[in-house]
């Protein structure tokens, strides 16, 4: 019970980061953040966007231009990038993952993925589940 309680401590501290993150992205309709932390330390983060050197506009004509990255994708090819390692990390995420973003979240070795709201595709959801990756709906943040 108190590793349960102190689990969940830490869990909204490191959502309310994925929070500030997620107002960092220039996208308009929506705006997600992520972070990856393993053993306790923040190994990467990201937010929905667009890739190096393009122009920050993610939307056009009231829809999401196909190459936006979403956060949680950002922050894998960030770990892909370093000298770390996502095995058995845990994901915090604005926004649960869509399909595209579960298979890369399931092969990356992320083994536990702690969202706050639900999108409105489940597919990536029921995908990790089924991938074995332990997941946890906040619903709220104190």
């Amino acid at each position: 019970m108190m590793k349960e309680k102190k689990q969940l401590k830490y869990d909204q501290a490191y959502m309310r980061m994925a929070l500030e993150w997620a107002k960092l992205s220039y996208c308009e309709r929506k705006k997600v953040g992520a972070l990856i932390v393993k053993d306790r330390m923040i190994i990467s983060d990201g937010f929905n966007g667009t890739p190096t050197n393009f122009e920050n506009c993610c939307e056009e004509e009231g829809y999401t231009k196909w190459y936006v990255l979403h956060a949680e994708a950002n922050a894998i090819l960030k770990v892909a990038a370093s000298t770390q390692s996502c095995k058995n990390a845990t994901l915090y995420i604005t926004l649960s993952p869509c399909r595209e973003c579960s298979k890369l979240i399931h092969q990356s070795g992320i083994k536990r993925v702690v969202y706050l709201n639900e999108y409105k595709d489940t597919t990536g959801i029921d995908f990790l589940e089924k991938a074995g990756v332990e997941l946890t709906y906040l619903k709220s943040i104190e």
